[in-house]
Order: C-alpha cells, then structure tokens, then sequence
C-alpha cells in the first residue's frame, strides 16, 4: 500500500501519462511507424506496449491496470483512450474499453449515467 505521498506523486504521474495518450488519439491521423512510436513510449510508462495491449484478455488489463494503483477516473480515461485510438488506427480495443467501463460501474459502487452511455455507444460503434 502506498503512503498518501507517494499515492499522490503516482496519481499525478499517470494523469501526464494520460494525458500525452490522448492527445495522441485526439489529432486525426493516418497511424504511421513514428505516430505508433509516440505510442509506444507512452504506454512504457504504464509497463506496456501496444503487442501487450492486444495480447492482454479483458481481465488481465484491468488487473495490470489495478497494479498502476489507476483510481476510478484514471480507468474511465484509459478506456476513453482505448475508444479513441480505436477509431483513429487498425487496432479495435473497444471490447477492452466495455470491458473498463463495466467494471468501473461494478465496482466503484456508483451508478454513472456518462459511463453508461459510454457503454452504449461503444456496443453500438462495435458492432
């Protein structure tokens, strides 16, 4: 467990992160070798890549996930990234967005209206 001080100095770090990610999905882009280059460096500090992306199951992405002490926000970020980066580029992570969304409703014990739209018009853009 970590102390308050370094949960907050993590909880900072991850929210950078995150924020380089979306912006990388956020300009409209013909995902070239150097655009999957900033990807890649990004997502090294979150100890992945885009091949462990791919290979990771639901499950076990949200459990690596867990493992970076993401709190409730971070993980609705995340899988707004993985939405995005969906739509920009020849990966689909939107079963693995559905699957963060569900599990951020399950388990932070309240009931988001947003999330749950999210949901939808993800399930609606998959299919």
């Amino acid at each position: 467990m970590l102390n308050k001080s370094l949960r907050d100095q993590e909880s900072i770090r991850i929210d950078n992160l995150l924020k380089k990610l979306m912006s990388l999905v956020y300009v409209p882009k013909f995902w070239n070798l150097e655009d999957l280059q900033y990807l890649e460096n990004d997502l090294k500090g979150l100890a992945m890549n885009v091949e462990s992306l791919t290979e990771f199951t639901e499950e076990e992405l949200i459990v690596h996930l867990e493992r970076l002490h993401f709190d409730w926000n971070h993980f609705e970020i995340f899988a707004d990234f993985l939405i995005l980066f969906s739509k920009e580029s020849q990966f689909d992570f939107s079963p693995k967005a559905i699957a963060i969304y569900n599990y951020i409703q399950a388990e932070s014990k309240t009931f988001s209206f947003e999330i749950f739209n999210k949901i939808a018009v993800a399930r609606s853009n998959n299919d």
